[in-house]
């Protein structure tokens, strides 16, 4: 894709550059790139020169030579003799600017024979000498290790050698003789050029190569052809074509205008040929989740085609990070980077996928291009509406005849489009395009006349002059290249439209900046610039995965920066004024809401080829012919088969008149100013927009593309340190957005309003930091061993503890008497490891790692895990370089202590995402120390609920009182229910509370409970049911707390003492008990704005402490006439006469309207039901059910009011009640009525045994 290409230049080419052996210097190995000595001479690679680039300096695009010639010819010199193929092969490569605009180069590679004797001597010797290394090997009986065997991993082809065997082979392939063979060297020609028109530029190469290797000498000298690409032809303007002269034909390009799809010139079809729809998907995705990616393969166009078509495909959205389709041998400790990238790398063909040794695989995507292979990483998630996508991108490549499986044989030159044949005007005749009179023209005439008449059709033009007329359009370029625009056009259509649905009203969640521009560039890190939980939540279920994660990549990011940062259409970049213009026309055409989303899936309409055809039927420019030059006698004369030494003094300078030449660049054109240049000619028109958006962007990833050039260790050693910036950077930024997620309060500070986090966002923060983890872990990795770093470094670990210390650690429970105490988990980062791999459904090494992760988050354990295990320094030192990020002691600290701030927060990550695995539960039951427990006879039984489970009833022993057992996974903890069985002579037993706690996490929760169960004591109960809290693991002062009496417990307790004994009672009066009351609603209906996936317990919201049920407690409490001293009263006892009187006055039909009957008669069966229940809840606990069950449906405000208005009331209540107050108990009606609007649904727990 052509973005930020330099617009300094408006010529088609900057440089021309010829590559090859400079004979002068001879022939030196080229050590960088990974060779050794072991391979015959014709085999190694030897270092090329940059022959010759004129001019030599451009101004608005400096010429850098190291790049340029590693780039040209990445694997160095290569050497043939006659008996080799010899095919000049055309590859294409970027240069990215630390800015991030970029320049294209397109080069020929042909060989021409050596001359120079020297050279073919200096063969013959290398050749004598590595005959005679080779027989003494062969003939080393004591040889156990080939030198193959220690062979570098990265080496090109190269005769394989084995034992005896060998011998012949050996002859075969050293077989250079200076007297017998001919040597041949291999040279490239190169354009380097600010467009990439690759088809374009490989015509002007292959016809320049055809010049010097035809009979005839060309028209006129080379110079005048090169001259006139480098100075007179221009860059065609947007949305027009043009044309100008090889050697030998007329060479065509043309450029989208402002409202198409930006340039794009690489067959796409190849890239689905070579790798089949379903594998470019899941590529695709890869690309945009910012995986690290990594193409494969022995041609270099391969990984060039594959790269740009995956870049090109993401439209609107553009790739941020280091991006290097064609990596040079000498560069691949790059591999290395610790960041997202997307590089190729040169296969030799021989090698399989094991010989490769790469730094990190947890979230690698590698692309064996030759192969049809792709290997993903792990828990990718699909891209939505992946099968419809799938079966579109297919329609498309069928009737181009392409197969949608991929083809691996497809040449590799131009992905053919032989098999045409008329596919794609079967597939216009079903769309009913075809108007028949033109069906028989058609099979006369030429095909692509036809693609374009069934266009025009399509498009709404009459066609119906005699069809003779037709015969004058002529399409300027060949058809196979119009095919391939065609092709390439309606699938990157298909693509864009995928993201013009998607995102169809983004600009709805965009959140502007409320300050100046200047300030809002300085805080960028900590700013939101999308309201992404909003977006989210308006999207399709099966969309979610996918999205959630996108949204945080930086590529979106900078999408939606770019947004903010133009208010009007003149200031915005090119693909986002592309993007919104279509996103407009979507509104247009869908009238339903546009916040509304579907997963219906629908096809791309908008398929504007014609303007392509246009172009290429109708040239709008021509540029000037090619001429002779001024050059001097005898010049521009050459050998057959030589690519000749080119006149610099005609070819440096451009001419001197030329209109739109305004710059042509002085040669003397001095470094110093390169830097003031380069920032002049970024951008011209919005420079300032453009380096702002590169600043704001800069979060580690200020490497666009590695150094090209010599690479000393200093070089390498300055690039690692940036990559450990940039990784604490990165961890920086991450915590800090996961925090602001999760604590909300602080985000809605910064003025980002209302946060809530979903699960599914909450995974995907999670699984990005467990993703830069395992970058961090394998930067700098000496051996590399499985395919995560992590999870390696702890089994070595683990490894080396239990040799240490054979004896295994226990759990560290004690278990102290009365059970009255649970000490919290040991802290061991074994014990957590084998957690892990007790857990039978995770399989892979990069999956424990991500459990193991989870595991340390929820138990805040994570930054004190991840120090124990990095304080063994002699391990980290055996397994990582000196310049790898663990080994900066700084930075390690540093980021540690970003870990830390997670423990400021409560992560559910592994429970809630591990299931189905089974939990080992602790429960210890705390029975009051005062009134003598120890007497207590009946034996006690609990069930405990949780919100993806329950036990069933489990018995625990009476005297030890705690038991533990294993179940799957319940979830965080809600209700236990427990009781006794009312055995013995002392069936009477006050419990303080219950003590559960999970043994994998160490979450420990507290059921409060401070009430007797037995009966005639308290209100009878024989079982209760007790909603539970997580108790914050703080100090050590919490167990103590446990022992305190119930009474002085936290003010939560109230209500329990009210029964216990009236005369203590708390007295509230109205006011607070109408905000009593109007917080617990309050607090239920925000549960129920919140999103499915981030509600808490509701049984805490009815039943916990301040809940509901509390609330109307206070109010039936209020003003309650106590008869006796000594005799408890229960709201339930005032509720029963109620019924009795109810019941009655039905009886007696002393009845106001039907409405009160039906009122009535609801309260009564509910009364009747819970009254009946087998179990033995007790007054409170009946108390309880009825309010829950009138919540759940929705009758708890006609209850109120009968009983406001019921004559027990009166006797039973005191003058100044709550309830005997008409405007007090109206507005409690009016609040309860707020619950109408929500389906309540009750755990289990709760109503048990109630059949309503």
């Amino acid at each position: 894709m052509t973005t930020g290409f330099s617009s300094g230049s408006c010529r088609f080419a900057d440089y021309f550059v010829i590559c090859g052996l400079d004979t002068e210097s001879g022939l030196e190995p080229d050590e960088l790139s990974g060779e050794n000595f072991e391979q015959s001479p014709l085999r190694r690679t030897f270092k090329s020169k940059v022959l010759a680039h004129y001019p030599d300096n451009v101004e608005w695009n400096p010429f850098d030579q190291d790049a340029v010639g590693m780039l040209c010819m990445p694997k160095g010199l290569s050497f043939r003799t006659q008996m080799d193929s010899r095919e000049p092969q055309f590859h294409s490569f970027i240069i990215t600017r630390e800015d991030g605009s970029r320049t294209y180069g397109f080069a020929l590679t042909f060989f021409e024979e050596v001359t120079s004797k020297q050279i073919c001597s200096a063969m013959q010797t290398l050749y004598h000498m590595h005959n005679a290394e080779q027989y003494d090997i062969l003939h080393t009986p004591t040889s156990p290790r080939g030198p193959e065997d220690q062979r570098h991993q990265h080496t090109p082809s190269r005769p394989v050698l084995h034992a005896a065997p060998a011998i012949s082979r050996l002859q075969r392939f050293n077989s250079y003789d200076i007297s017998r063979d001919t040597l041949y060297v291999s040279k490239c020609i190169c354009l380097i050029t600010p467009m990439a028109f690759a088809q374009a530029c490989r015509k002007v190469l292959q016809q320049l190569h055809q010049a010097v290797t035809s009979p005839q000498p060309p028209p006129l000298p080379l110079e005048s052809y090169i001259f006139n690409i480098l100075y007179e032809v221009p860059l065609p303007p947007a949305g027009r074509s043009l044309k100008f002269s090889g050697v030998y034909g007329p060479v065509v390009c043309q450029r989208p205008s402002t409202s198409e799809l930006p340039l794009f010139d690489f067959a796409i079809s190849e890239m689905f040929n070579l790798l089949g729809v379903e594998n470019v998907l899941q590529l695709f995705t890869c690309a945009l989740l910012e995986m690290q990616i990594l193409l494969y393969s022995q041609h270099y166009q391969r990984l060039m085609t594959v790269a740009e078509s995956i870049t090109a495909l993401m439209f609107p959205f553009q790739w941020q990070h280091v991006y290097v389709p064609i990596l040079p041998a000498s560069l691949l400790h790059f591999l290395d980077a610790p960041v997202p990238y997307l590089m190729g790398l040169h296969s030799n063909g021989q090698d399989d996928r094991t010989k490769l040794e790469l730094p990190q695989e947890a979230n690698l995507c590698f692309v064996d291009i030759d192969n049809h292979f792709i290997e993903l990483p792990e828990e990718l998630p699909q891209f939505p509406n992946k099968l419809e996508f799938i079966q579109e991108i297919s329609e498309v490549l069928m009737s181009f005849g392409v197969s949608p499986e991929g083809n691996i044989y497809s040449s590799d030159s131009q992905a053919k489009y032989r098999g045409f044949r008329s596919a794609d005007m079967v597939s216009d005749k079903r769309n009913g395009n075809l108007a028949s009179p033109l069906n028989s023209y058609l099979l006369r005439e030429n095909e692509t006349i036809a693609r374009l008449q069934a266009l025009v059709k399509r498009t709404g033009v009459s066609l119906d002059k005699d069809a003779s007329s037709n015969k004058d359009v002529r399409v300027q370029c060949d058809e196979e290249e119009l095919k391939m625009h065609q092709l390439n056009i309606q699938v990157r259509e298909v693509f864009a439209n995928r993201f013009t649905q998607m995102f169809a009203d983004y600009d709805v969640f965009v959140i502007q900046p409320s300050h100046d521009k200047e300030s809002w560039f300085t805080n960028r890190d900590q700013m939101q610039n999308f309201d992404k939980a909003s977006f989210l939540s308006d999207q399709p279920e099966p969309y979610l995965p996918f999205l959630s994660r996108f949204l945080e990549t930086q590529m979106f990011a900078s999408f939606i920066d770019s947004k903010i940062l133009c208010h009007d259409d003149e200031e915005k970049e090119h693909t986002l004024r592309v993007f919104d213009a279509r996103v407009d026309k979507i509104r247009m055409l869908n009238v339903r809401t546009p916040t509304l989303r579907t997963s219906m899936y629908q096809k791309c309409t908008n398929i504007e080829e014609a303007a392509i055809e246009m172009r290429v039927s109708k040239i709008d420019h021509t540029a000037l012919h090619p001429h002779l030059l001024d050059m001097k006698i005898g010049q521009g004369r050459y050998e057959q088969g030589f690519f000749p030494r080119l006149q610099s003094d005609v070819l440096s300078t451009g001419p001197t008149s030329n209109k739109w030449a305004k710059r042509s660049a002085p040669a003397q054109w001095r470094r110093r100013d390169r830097q003031k240049q380069h920032a002049e000619h970024l951008y011209l028109d919005n420079d300032q927009r453009e380096k702002y958006i590169q600043e704001a962007r800069n979060l580690g990833t200020t490497i666009r593309q590695p150094k090209l050039s010599n690479l000393s260790p200093s070089v390498i050693a300055q690039t690692n340190w940036k990559f450990v910036e940039g990784l604490l950077k990165e961890c920086r930024n991450k915590t800090k957005r996961m925090l602001v997620e999760k604590m909300g309060r602080e985000a809605v500070e910064l003025g980002h309003g209302e946060v809530s986090i979903t699960g599914v966002e909450e995974n995907t923060l999670i699984a990005s930091l467990c993703d830069l983890l395992e970058r961090i872990w394998s930067h700098g990795l000496q051996v590399k061993q499985g395919k995560s770093a992590l999870w390696s470094h702890l089994l070595h670990y683990q490894d080396s503890k239990e040799k240490k210390n054979a004896t295994p650690g226990s759990l560290g429970r004690k278990s102290d008497g009365g059970g009255s105490v649970m000490p919290p988990l040991k802290i061991s980062l074994i014990q957590d490891m084998r957690h892990i791999q007790n857990m039978s459904e995770i399989k892979t090494d990069v999956g424990k790692a991500r459990a193991w992760v989870r595991l340390s988050m929820e138990k805040k354990l994570l930054s004190r895990h991840l120090k124990q295990l990095l304080s063994d320094h002699e391990l980290t030192k055996k397994l990582y370089k000196r310049y790898a990020f663990l080994r900066c002691d700084d930075e390690k600290e540093q980021f540690l202590y970003h870990l830390l701030s997670f423990n400021a927060v409560d992560y559910f990550c592994f429970t809630n995402v591990f299931t189905t695995i089974m939990i080992p539960y602790h429960v210890v039951v705390v029975p009051s120390k005062k009134l003598g427990g120890s007497m207590f006879t009946a034996n006690p039984w609990v069930c405990v609920s949780g919100e993806l489970a329950e036990t069933g009833v489990l018995q625990v022993p009476r005297n030890t009182l705690e038991i533990t057992f294993e179940c799957q996974n319940l979830g965080k903890l809600t209700t236990v229910q427990m009781g006794h069985d009312n055995t013995g002579l002392y069936a009477k037993w006050l419990v303080e509370c219950v003590m559960v706690r999970n043994e994998i996490t160490g979450h420990t929760y507290k059921f409060p409970c401070g009430r007797w169960l037995g009966k005639g004591v308290d209100d009878g109960s024989l079982e209760r049911i007790l909603v539970g809290e997580l108790m914050t693991p703080s100090t050590e002062n919490d167990e103590r707390m446990c022992r305190t009496p119930p009474m002085q417990q936290s003010p939560g307790m109230m209500r329990r003492f009210v029964t216990i004994s009236p005369n203590s009672k708390p007295k509230l009066n109205t006011g607070q008990i109408q905000e009593g009351v109007g917080e617990a609603i309050n607090g239920i209906v925000k549960h129920f704005h919140k999103p499915e996936k981030e509600r808490g317990s509701l049984t805490l919201l009815l039943c916990g402490e301040y809940g509901l049920v509390w609330a109307l407690e206070q109010v039936f409490q209020h003003g309650f006439k106590s008869p006796r001293l000594f005799k408890n009263v229960f709201i339930w006892d005032f509720l029963e006469k109620a019924q009795v009187y109810f019941e009655s006055a039905e009886q007696r039909e002393v009845t106001p309207d039907e409405n009160w009957q039906t009122r009535v008669r609801h309260f009564c069966r509910f009364m009747r039901a819970i009254n009946n229940t087998p179990r033995n809840i007790g007054k409170d606990g009946k108390f309880q059910m009825l309010v829950c069950l009138g919540a759940r449906d929705h009758l708890l405000h006609h209850w109120i009011a009968l009983l406001a208005d019921c004559p027990i009331t009166s006797q039973m209540y005191e003058d100044t009640a709550l309830i005997k107050d008409r405007s007090l108990v109206n507005s409690l009606i009016r609040v309860l009525q707020t619950l109408q609007e929500f389906n309540i649904t009750l755990e289990a727990s709760l109503v048990k045994g109630v059949g309503i």
